[in-house]
């Protein structure tokens, strides 16, 4: 083998090795632009706060959500209550929107003209 080959090999090796990193490096980079929007939009997302609820004497905000004498629960509050408690409020929640449905489906039926079904007004 001529004295010149090696020095072709040699200068391929390091070409390819060259052109390796830098594709690698470019997958990198974006990687990591791909990380830092991520990371910016989560920033945007999160770094808003929902607003304080209105204080007891303050009849200008909206009504609570709950029936009157029960507040509202806070944010995160189902952490720390009993599973007992959860699944009653889960039970209800759910029979209160099957009822809400109900009630629409009724009423649509009623507009439009259509038969309604047993089971509906059975609970009518």
């Amino acid at each position: 083998m001529p004295w010149w080959s090696w020095i072709v090999i040699w200068i391929a090796l390091v070409a390819l090795s060259l052109l390796f990193f830098v594709v690698l490096g470019v997958r990198l980079f974006r990687k990591f632009m791909a990380t830092v929007k991520e990371l910016g939009e989560a920033g945007d997302r999160f770094s808003s706060f929902p607003s304080a609820p209105p204080a007891a004497g303050d009849t200008a905000g909206p009504a609570p959500a709950g029936d009157g004498n029960v507040p509202p629960p806070e944010p995160g509050s189902a952490v720390f209550a009993s599973p007992v408690q959860m699944g009653h409020d889960y039970r209800a929640a759910k029979l209160a929107r099957q009822e809400a449905r109900r009630v629409r489906r009724v009423q649509r039926k009623l507009d439009r003209g259509q038969p309604q079904r047993l089971h509906d007004i059975e609970f009518s």
